[in-house]
Protein backbone atom coordinates (compact mmCIF):
# COMPACT_ATOMS: atom_id res chain seq x y z
CA UNK A 1 0.00 0.00 0.00
CA UNK A 2 2.86 2.37 0.74
CA UNK A 3 4.33 1.59 -2.67
CA UNK A 4 0.94 2.43 -4.24
CA UNK A 5 0.91 5.76 -2.40
CA UNK A 6 4.41 6.50 -3.65
CA UNK A 7 3.37 5.43 -7.16
CA UNK A 8 0.53 7.99 -7.28
CA UNK A 9 2.72 10.66 -5.68
CA UNK A 10 5.50 10.08 -8.22
CA UNK A 11 2.93 10.18 -11.04
CA UNK A 12 1.85 13.62 -9.84
CA UNK A 13 5.41 14.85 -9.91
CA UNK A 14 5.86 14.33 -13.65
CA UNK A 15 2.28 14.56 -14.90
CA UNK A 16 2.58 18.20 -16.01
CA UNK A 17 5.71 17.72 -18.16
CA UNK A 18 3.97 16.71 -21.42
CA UNK A 19 1.07 19.12 -21.01
CA UNK A 20 3.17 22.31 -20.79
CA UNK A 21 2.60 23.36 -24.45
CA UNK A 22 -1.17 22.90 -24.04
CA UNK A 23 -1.23 24.81 -20.76
CA UNK A 24 0.73 27.64 -22.37
CA UNK A 25 -1.73 27.79 -25.28
CA UNK A 26 -4.85 27.63 -23.11
CA UNK A 27 -3.72 30.26 -20.61
CA UNK A 28 -2.02 32.52 -23.16
CA UNK A 29 1.52 32.27 -21.82
CA UNK A 30 4.90 30.76 -22.75
CA UNK A 31 5.97 27.17 -22.19
CA UNK A 32 8.61 28.38 -19.77
CA UNK A 33 6.02 30.22 -17.67
CA UNK A 34 3.70 27.22 -17.76
CA UNK A 35 6.63 25.28 -16.30
CA UNK A 36 5.81 26.99 -13.00
CA UNK A 37 3.28 24.18 -12.49
CA UNK A 38 6.27 21.85 -12.21
CA UNK A 39 8.37 24.31 -10.21
CA UNK A 40 5.67 25.00 -7.61
CA UNK A 41 5.15 21.30 -6.94
CA UNK A 42 8.89 20.64 -6.66
CA UNK A 43 9.61 23.59 -4.35
CA UNK A 44 6.79 22.69 -1.97
CA UNK A 45 7.77 19.02 -2.11
CA UNK A 46 11.40 19.82 -1.38
CA UNK A 47 10.79 22.29 1.44
CA UNK A 48 8.18 20.28 3.35
CA UNK A 49 10.00 16.93 3.38
CA UNK A 50 12.28 18.02 6.19
CA UNK A 51 9.34 18.81 8.48
CA UNK A 52 7.31 15.62 8.08
CA UNK A 53 9.71 13.44 10.08
CA UNK A 54 8.88 14.92 13.51
CA UNK A 55 5.16 14.93 12.62
CA UNK A 56 5.29 11.25 11.69
CA UNK A 57 7.19 10.37 14.86
CA UNK A 58 4.58 12.09 17.03
CA UNK A 59 1.33 11.07 15.34
CA UNK A 60 2.30 7.83 13.58
CA UNK A 61 3.99 7.53 10.21
CA UNK A 62 1.30 5.41 8.59
CA UNK A 63 -1.45 7.76 9.79
CA UNK A 64 0.37 10.86 8.50
CA UNK A 65 0.95 9.21 5.11
CA UNK A 66 -2.75 8.44 4.78
CA UNK A 67 -3.75 12.02 5.68
CA UNK A 68 -1.15 13.41 3.28
CA UNK A 69 -2.62 11.24 0.54
CA UNK A 70 -6.09 12.73 1.03
CA UNK A 71 -4.57 16.24 1.10
CA UNK A 72 -2.96 15.48 -2.26
CA UNK A 73 -6.40 14.53 -3.57
CA UNK A 74 -7.72 17.94 -2.51
CA UNK A 75 -4.86 19.69 -4.31
CA UNK A 76 -5.43 17.67 -7.46
CA UNK A 77 -9.16 18.39 -7.39
CA UNK A 78 -8.31 22.07 -7.20
CA UNK A 79 -6.17 21.61 -10.32
CA UNK A 80 -9.14 20.01 -12.11
CA UNK A 81 -11.24 23.10 -11.39
CA UNK A 82 -8.52 25.75 -11.78
CA UNK A 83 -9.90 28.74 -13.73
CA UNK A 84 -6.46 30.20 -14.53
CA UNK A 85 -2.76 29.41 -14.42
CA UNK A 86 -2.19 31.09 -11.04
CA UNK A 87 -4.79 28.89 -9.33
CA UNK A 88 -3.36 25.81 -11.05
CA UNK A 89 0.12 26.68 -9.76
CA UNK A 90 -1.27 27.18 -6.24
CA UNK A 91 -3.01 23.80 -6.31
CA UNK A 92 0.14 22.13 -7.58
CA UNK A 93 2.03 23.67 -4.66
CA UNK A 94 -0.56 22.24 -2.24
CA UNK A 95 -0.20 18.80 -3.81
CA UNK A 96 3.59 19.02 -3.58
CA UNK A 97 3.49 20.13 0.06
CA UNK A 98 1.20 17.24 1.05
CA UNK A 99 3.02 14.72 -1.13
CA UNK A 100 6.29 15.54 0.62
CA UNK A 101 5.22 13.34 3.52
CA UNK A 102 4.49 10.20 1.53
CA UNK A 103 7.85 8.83 0.37
CA UNK A 104 10.13 9.78 3.32
CA UNK A 105 7.65 8.62 5.97
CA UNK A 106 6.97 5.41 4.04
CA UNK A 107 10.68 4.65 4.01
CA UNK A 108 10.93 5.50 7.71
CA UNK A 109 8.01 3.17 8.49
CA UNK A 110 9.71 0.38 6.55
CA UNK A 111 12.86 1.02 8.57
CA UNK A 112 10.86 0.77 11.81
CA UNK A 113 8.93 -2.36 10.93
CA UNK A 114 10.98 -4.49 8.52
CA UNK A 115 13.89 -6.55 9.80
CA UNK A 116 17.29 -5.34 8.62
CA UNK A 117 17.93 -8.59 6.71
CA UNK A 118 14.78 -7.97 4.62
CA UNK A 119 14.88 -4.19 4.50
CA UNK A 120 17.03 -3.73 1.40
CA UNK A 121 14.77 -5.90 -0.76
CA UNK A 122 11.69 -4.15 0.61
CA UNK A 123 13.10 -0.70 -0.13
CA UNK A 124 14.08 -1.83 -3.64
CA UNK A 125 10.47 -2.84 -4.33
CA UNK A 126 9.32 0.50 -2.95
CA UNK A 127 11.78 2.33 -5.24
CA UNK A 128 10.48 0.38 -8.24
CA UNK A 129 6.98 1.72 -7.54
CA UNK A 130 8.34 5.25 -7.45
CA UNK A 131 10.21 4.86 -10.74
CA UNK A 132 7.16 3.38 -12.48
CA UNK A 133 4.99 6.17 -11.07
CA UNK A 134 7.19 8.85 -12.65
CA UNK A 135 6.95 7.08 -16.02
CA UNK A 136 3.19 6.57 -15.82
CA UNK A 137 2.69 10.20 -14.84
CA UNK A 138 4.29 11.42 -18.05
CA UNK A 139 2.33 8.98 -20.21
CA UNK A 140 -0.99 9.72 -18.50
CA UNK A 141 -0.40 13.47 -18.64
CA UNK A 142 0.25 13.36 -22.37
CA UNK A 143 -2.58 10.93 -23.18
CA UNK A 144 -5.29 12.86 -21.35
CA UNK A 145 -4.04 16.16 -22.78
CA UNK A 146 -4.21 14.77 -26.33
CA UNK A 147 -7.62 13.13 -25.91
CA UNK A 148 -10.24 14.42 -23.47
CA UNK A 149 -8.29 17.27 -21.88
CA UNK A 150 -5.50 17.96 -19.40
CA UNK A 151 -7.91 18.45 -16.49
CA UNK A 152 -8.80 14.76 -16.62
CA UNK A 153 -5.18 13.91 -15.87
CA UNK A 154 -5.58 15.56 -12.49
CA UNK A 155 -8.91 13.78 -12.11
CA UNK A 156 -7.01 10.53 -12.57
CA UNK A 157 -4.75 11.56 -9.68
CA UNK A 158 -7.76 12.39 -7.49
CA UNK A 159 -9.15 8.89 -7.96
CA UNK A 160 -5.76 7.31 -7.30
CA UNK A 161 -5.18 9.32 -4.13
CA UNK A 162 -8.67 8.64 -2.75
CA UNK A 163 -8.45 4.89 -3.39
CA UNK A 164 -4.96 4.59 -1.87
CA UNK A 165 -5.82 6.91 1.03
CA UNK A 166 -8.87 4.81 1.86
CA UNK A 167 -6.78 1.63 1.90
CA UNK A 168 -4.16 3.28 4.09
CA UNK A 169 -6.78 4.57 6.54
CA UNK A 170 -8.24 1.08 6.86
CA UNK A 171 -4.74 -0.16 7.72
CA UNK A 172 -4.37 2.60 10.31
CA UNK A 173 -7.60 1.45 11.97
CA UNK A 174 -6.39 -2.15 11.89
CA UNK A 175 -3.13 -1.12 13.56
CA UNK A 176 -5.04 0.85 16.18
CA UNK A 177 -7.17 -2.22 16.94
CA UNK A 178 -4.04 -4.32 17.40
CA UNK A 179 -2.54 -1.73 19.73
CA UNK A 180 -5.76 -1.71 21.72
CA UNK A 181 -5.45 -5.46 22.23
CA UNK A 182 -1.80 -5.18 23.19
CA UNK A 183 -0.24 -6.18 19.87
CA UNK A 184 3.08 -4.54 19.06
CA UNK A 185 3.00 -2.33 16.00
CA UNK A 186 6.20 -0.27 16.18
CA UNK A 187 4.56 2.69 14.41
CA UNK A 188 4.54 6.05 16.07
CA UNK A 189 6.87 5.03 18.87
CA UNK A 190 8.09 8.00 20.84
CA UNK A 191 11.84 8.36 20.60
CA UNK A 192 13.91 10.91 22.43
CA UNK A 193 15.61 13.10 19.86
CA UNK A 194 17.50 16.33 19.59
CA UNK A 195 15.37 19.31 18.68
CA UNK A 196 14.80 19.97 15.00
CA UNK A 197 17.14 22.99 15.01
CA UNK A 198 19.86 21.07 16.86
CA UNK A 199 19.72 18.22 14.34
CA UNK A 200 19.94 20.64 11.41
CA UNK A 201 22.97 22.33 13.00
CA UNK A 202 24.57 18.93 13.44
CA UNK A 203 24.11 18.08 9.77
CA UNK A 204 25.35 21.37 8.38
CA UNK A 205 28.25 21.41 10.82
CA UNK A 206 29.79 18.45 8.96
CA UNK A 207 31.81 19.56 5.90
CA UNK A 208 31.25 16.27 4.07
CA UNK A 209 27.49 16.64 4.51
CA UNK A 210 27.61 20.09 2.94
CA UNK A 211 29.48 18.70 -0.07
CA UNK A 212 26.95 15.89 -0.58
CA UNK A 213 23.98 18.25 -0.22
CA UNK A 214 25.37 20.78 -2.71
CA UNK A 215 26.17 17.98 -5.17
CA UNK A 216 22.67 16.49 -5.06
CA UNK A 217 21.17 19.97 -5.47
CA UNK A 218 23.22 20.49 -8.64
CA UNK A 219 22.32 16.99 -9.82
CA UNK A 220 18.60 17.73 -9.54
CA UNK A 221 19.07 21.10 -11.23
CA UNK A 222 20.99 19.78 -14.25
CA UNK A 223 19.12 16.50 -14.80
CA UNK A 224 15.48 17.25 -14.10
CA UNK A 225 15.57 20.91 -15.07
CA UNK A 226 16.37 19.80 -18.62
CA UNK A 227 14.33 16.60 -18.59
CA UNK A 228 11.12 18.49 -17.73
CA UNK A 229 11.23 20.20 -21.14
CA UNK A 230 12.13 17.12 -23.17
CA UNK A 231 8.48 16.22 -24.02
CA UNK A 232 7.76 19.76 -25.26
CA UNK A 233 11.00 19.70 -27.29
CA UNK A 234 10.07 16.41 -28.96
CA UNK A 235 6.54 17.66 -29.60
CA UNK A 236 7.82 20.81 -31.34
CA UNK A 237 10.76 19.29 -33.20
CA UNK A 238 9.30 16.00 -34.46
CA UNK A 239 5.60 16.88 -34.37
CA UNK A 240 4.89 14.03 -31.96
CA UNK A 241 1.65 14.05 -30.06
CA UNK A 242 1.93 15.01 -26.41
CA UNK A 243 1.06 11.42 -25.53
CA UNK A 244 3.88 10.07 -27.67
CA UNK A 245 6.44 12.65 -26.52
CA UNK A 246 5.59 12.00 -22.87
CA UNK A 247 5.80 8.25 -23.49
CA UNK A 248 9.22 8.58 -25.12
CA UNK A 249 10.63 10.44 -22.13
CA UNK A 250 8.89 8.01 -19.74
CA UNK A 251 11.17 5.26 -21.09
CA UNK A 252 13.57 6.88 -18.59
CA UNK A 253 12.06 4.43 -16.09
CA UNK A 254 13.49 1.46 -17.99
CA UNK A 255 16.97 2.82 -17.49
CA UNK A 256 16.31 3.13 -13.77
CA UNK A 257 14.93 -0.40 -13.56
CA UNK A 258 17.94 -1.69 -15.51
CA UNK A 259 20.20 -0.15 -12.90
CA UNK A 260 18.32 -1.83 -10.03
CA UNK A 261 18.86 -5.22 -11.73
CA UNK A 262 22.64 -4.89 -12.11
CA UNK A 263 23.49 -2.47 -9.29
CA UNK A 264 25.48 -5.00 -7.28
CA UNK A 265 27.69 -5.93 -10.19
CA UNK A 266 28.20 -2.28 -11.16
CA UNK A 267 29.33 -1.36 -7.66
CA UNK A 268 31.81 -4.26 -7.57
CA UNK A 269 33.10 -3.45 -11.04
CA UNK A 270 33.40 0.33 -10.96
CA UNK A 271 33.42 1.31 -7.30
CA UNK A 272 31.89 4.57 -6.09
CA UNK A 273 34.22 6.88 -8.01
CA UNK A 274 33.69 4.94 -11.20
CA UNK A 275 29.92 4.99 -10.76
CA UNK A 276 29.63 8.76 -10.38
CA UNK A 277 32.07 9.45 -13.22
CA UNK A 278 30.26 7.03 -15.52
CA UNK A 279 26.90 8.45 -14.50
CA UNK A 280 27.95 11.95 -15.51
CA UNK A 281 29.13 10.83 -18.94
CA UNK A 282 26.11 8.61 -19.60
CA UNK A 283 23.83 11.53 -18.76
CA UNK A 284 25.87 13.71 -21.11
CA UNK A 285 25.34 11.22 -23.93
CA UNK A 286 21.65 11.21 -23.14
CA UNK A 287 21.19 14.96 -23.53
CA UNK A 288 23.37 15.01 -26.62
CA UNK A 289 21.10 12.36 -28.14
CA UNK A 290 18.01 14.46 -27.30
CA UNK A 291 19.66 17.48 -28.88
CA UNK A 292 21.36 16.01 -31.96
CA UNK A 293 19.35 12.87 -32.71
CA UNK A 294 17.99 13.06 -36.28
CA UNK A 295 14.71 11.30 -35.39
CA UNK A 296 12.53 10.72 -32.37
CA UNK A 297 13.86 7.16 -32.12
CA UNK A 298 17.10 8.61 -30.79
CA UNK A 299 15.09 10.16 -27.98
CA UNK A 300 14.02 6.69 -26.84
CA UNK A 301 17.68 5.73 -26.47
CA UNK A 302 18.34 9.07 -24.79
CA UNK A 303 15.61 8.42 -22.22
CA UNK A 304 16.96 4.98 -21.31
CA UNK A 305 20.45 6.46 -20.95
CA UNK A 306 19.06 9.30 -18.81
CA UNK A 307 17.48 6.87 -16.35
CA UNK A 308 20.51 4.58 -16.21
CA UNK A 309 23.01 7.44 -15.90
CA UNK A 310 20.99 9.22 -13.26
CA UNK A 311 20.90 6.21 -10.96
CA UNK A 312 24.61 5.54 -11.50
CA UNK A 313 25.26 8.99 -10.09
CA UNK A 314 22.41 9.32 -7.62
CA UNK A 315 22.71 5.91 -5.94
CA UNK A 316 26.25 6.74 -4.85
CA UNK A 317 25.16 10.12 -3.52
CA UNK A 318 22.28 8.46 -1.67
CA UNK A 319 24.56 5.88 -0.09
CA UNK A 320 26.87 8.61 1.17
CA UNK A 321 23.87 10.57 2.47
CA UNK A 322 22.88 7.70 4.77
CA UNK A 323 26.34 7.73 6.37
CA UNK A 324 27.38 11.38 6.25
CA UNK A 325 26.01 12.20 9.76
CA UNK A 326 25.28 8.94 11.61
CA UNK A 327 24.25 10.79 14.78
CA UNK A 328 21.45 12.60 12.91
CA UNK A 329 20.78 10.20 10.06
CA UNK A 330 17.06 10.93 9.70
CA UNK A 331 17.56 14.67 9.44
CA UNK A 332 20.52 14.21 7.10
CA UNK A 333 18.56 12.03 4.68
CA UNK A 334 15.55 14.39 4.84
CA UNK A 335 17.75 17.33 3.90
CA UNK A 336 19.33 15.24 1.15
CA UNK A 337 15.89 14.59 -0.35
CA UNK A 338 14.92 18.23 0.06
CA UNK A 339 18.05 19.46 -1.69
CA UNK A 340 17.38 17.10 -4.60
CA UNK A 341 13.85 18.38 -5.15
CA UNK A 342 14.78 22.00 -4.55
CA UNK A 343 17.46 21.54 -7.20
CA UNK A 344 14.80 20.24 -9.56
CA UNK A 345 12.60 23.24 -8.82
CA UNK A 346 15.37 25.75 -9.43
CA UNK A 347 16.44 23.78 -12.50
CA UNK A 348 12.98 23.93 -14.06
CA UNK A 349 12.74 27.66 -13.34
CA UNK A 350 16.13 28.36 -14.94
CA UNK A 351 15.42 25.97 -17.79
CA UNK A 352 12.21 27.84 -18.53
CA UNK A 353 14.26 31.01 -19.05
CA UNK A 354 16.68 29.09 -21.29
CA UNK A 355 13.86 27.66 -23.38
CA UNK A 356 12.10 31.01 -23.79
CA UNK A 357 15.27 32.94 -24.64
CA UNK A 358 17.55 30.48 -26.43
CA UNK A 359 15.64 27.26 -27.09
CA UNK A 360 15.77 23.74 -25.68
CA UNK A 361 18.87 22.83 -27.70
CA UNK A 362 21.00 25.21 -25.63
CA UNK A 363 19.45 23.77 -22.47
CA UNK A 364 20.36 20.19 -23.41
CA UNK A 365 23.84 21.23 -24.51
CA UNK A 366 24.47 22.95 -21.18
CA UNK A 367 23.51 19.85 -19.20
CA UNK A 368 25.60 17.66 -21.52
CA UNK A 369 28.68 19.75 -20.71
CA UNK A 370 28.16 20.23 -16.98
CA UNK A 371 27.02 16.77 -15.86
CA UNK A 372 30.38 15.04 -16.55
CA UNK A 373 32.05 17.87 -14.66
CA UNK A 374 29.74 17.24 -11.71
CA UNK A 375 30.42 13.49 -11.78
CA UNK A 376 34.20 13.89 -12.02
CA UNK A 377 34.22 16.54 -9.29
CA UNK A 378 32.38 14.28 -6.85
CA UNK A 379 34.67 11.39 -7.77
CA UNK A 380 37.63 13.62 -6.92
CA UNK A 381 36.25 14.59 -3.50
CA UNK A 382 35.47 10.92 -2.82
CA UNK A 383 39.13 10.12 -3.51
CA UNK A 384 40.29 12.95 -1.24
CA UNK A 385 37.94 11.80 1.52
CA UNK A 386 39.17 8.20 1.26
CA UNK A 387 42.77 9.42 1.54
CA UNK A 388 41.94 11.51 4.60
CA UNK A 389 40.16 8.61 6.30
CA UNK A 390 43.13 6.33 5.59
CA UNK A 391 45.52 8.84 7.14
CA UNK A 392 43.32 9.10 10.23
CA UNK A 393 43.13 5.30 10.51
CA UNK A 394 46.91 4.99 10.28
CA UNK A 395 47.59 7.75 12.82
Amino acid sequence: MLALAAFVSASAFRICDPMLPRLAAEFGTSTGQAGATVTAFAIAYGLLQMFFGPVGDRYGKFRVVSIATFACAIGSMGAVLAPNLDVLILCRALSGAAGAGIVPLSMAWIGDNVRYEERQATLARFLTGTILGMAVGQVVGGWFTDTIGWRWAFGFLVVGYVVVGTLLMREVKRMAAHRATGAASGDGAQVQRLSFVAQVRTVFGVPWARIVLVTVFLEGLLVFGSLAFAPAYLHDRFDLSLTASGGVVAVYALGGLLYTLIAGRMVNWLGERGLVTSGGFVLSLSFLAYWLGPSWVWAVVASVLAGFGYYLLHATLQTNATQMVPSARGTAVAWFASCLFLGQAVGVALAGVFVDEAGAAVLFGTSAVLLPVLGMSFAWVLKRRAQQLNRVAQA
